[in-house]
């Protein structure tokens, strides 16, 4: 089997060599005469998948190691007898991490007790429901949109109305898929008269597709002196960013929320197994086996779980404002969004770390956020 690979996709060589050979190319520049010989073709959120893509191809299975699939034409692949594959929940840990290092690093700035505020979480899926379940052990108070999960019968929560979610939350996160048509369209999501109902010094915060916002509308409002506190990862037509609109966000990062680096191995694991699958010849990988030592290892926490000593504890292993100066700094320079991601560093998850605990119920509350405890 040839298999056409991005190059930047983490340990997929390591993985997709055991069962054909490999090439790797340049994700965003792939054409369709790559593909001239491609039996597979494995790819991230950069590289759009369509017809004009594959039509003279033999190309029987694409895999994307990301949840999200807006840049992959899923009705051509099917009709055209096309296996697809992709890796929903593979970030859910990461983003989730994203989001509380961002929460309380504003909390510091800005003075106030995330266990005051009501959280909107838009969209209850793999991250969203992580994230609430993450907030209730912390004492924050959460409410929640998910019109699919309601409209299919689901009772386990209750589901608010969007418009009467956005008035009401002191913090709005997304977690929904960009669709672009149909009943649960989420292109400009986010849009002027949504805008408008946001009350004042909201935090706003989008990890899902940068189309969910009117991007410009997002401006528009700021510049006429909207007071809202935005953190965003995700773009309108990334790479070329609003330069503008990053002047104005409070935290600004290149599309990096998800991009810890279990969550990118834990991605292609899935792609590879699903491949392996799709040929008979079906493999098993465990992540631990993927994943380097880490260099720190254990640490202790001692005293009580106030929110300054989470957020040092949590900051001691992921600091977004590291990522906002990062973009920051050379957004001017062409081409340097996708170095960025390309080459950004390796970031571990929470878990990573053993956390030696005194205190049994502290040791439980970092254990459901995601922290590898241990009571001493």
């Amino acid at each position: 089997m040839n298999i056409l690979l991005d190059k930047n996709i983490p340990c997929a060589t390591e993985l997709f060599k055991n069962i054909g050979d490999v090439k790797l190319v340049s994700g965003r520049s792939i054409s369709s005469s790559d593909l001239v010989a491609a039996d597979a073709l494995i790819i991230r959120s950069i590289t759009q998948v369509d017809e004009a893509l594959l039509k003279n191809s033999n190309v029987k299975f694409v895999g994307t190691t990301t949840s999200g699939f807006d840049h992959i034409d899923i009705e051509w692949l099917t009709q055209s007898g096309i296996v697809f594959s992709a890796a929903p929940g593979c970030n859910a840990i990461a983003v989730v991490e994203y989001v509380l290092s961002s929460l309380l690093l504003l909390a510091e700035r800005y003075c106030f007790d995330l266990r005051e505020k009501l959280v909107g979480i838009i969209g209850v899926g793999h991250i969203g429901s992580r994230l609430n379940k993450s907030l209730k052990a912390l004492g924050v108070n959460t409410i929640l949109c998910d019109p699919p999960r309601e409209n299919s019968g689901d009772s386990s929560e209750l589901f608010w109305p969007l418009e009467k979610l956005i008035h009401e939350a002191d913090i709005l996160t997304f977690h929904i898929p960009l669709n672009n048509k149909g009943l649960y369209k989420s292109y400009h999501l986010l849009n002027d008269e949504l805008i408008s109902i946001i009350r004042d010094r909201c935090i706003l915060i989008n990890t899902s597709r940068g189309s969910i916002f009117d991007n410009h509308a997002l401006l528009k409002a700021l510049e006429k002196g909207k007071k809202l506190y935005t953190v965003l990862d995700v773009w309108e037509n990334e790479p070329n960013i609003s330069l503008p609109l990053l002047a104005k966000v409070k935290i600004g990062t290149a599309h990096i929320a998800g991009y810890s680096l279990e969550g990118q191995i834990r991605a292609s694991i899935q792609v590879f197994v699903s491949y392996s699958k799709f040929l008979g010849q079906i493999q098993q990988v465990k992540l631990n086996d993927m994943l380097p030592i880490q260099t720190c290892n254990e640490i202790n926490f001692s005293g009580t779980l106030t929110q300054t000593n989470l957020k040092n504890l949590v900051h001691f292993m992921y600091n977004v404002s590291y990522d906002d100066v990062l973009l920051r700094n050379i957004i001017h320079v062409d081409k340097e969004f996708d170095n960025l991601r390309q080459l950004y560093p390796k970031r571990r998850e929470w878990s990573s770390v053993k956390v030696n605990c005194y205190d049994p119920n502290i040791s439980y509350i970092l254990k459901v956020l995601g922290f590898n405890t241990n009571l001493i």
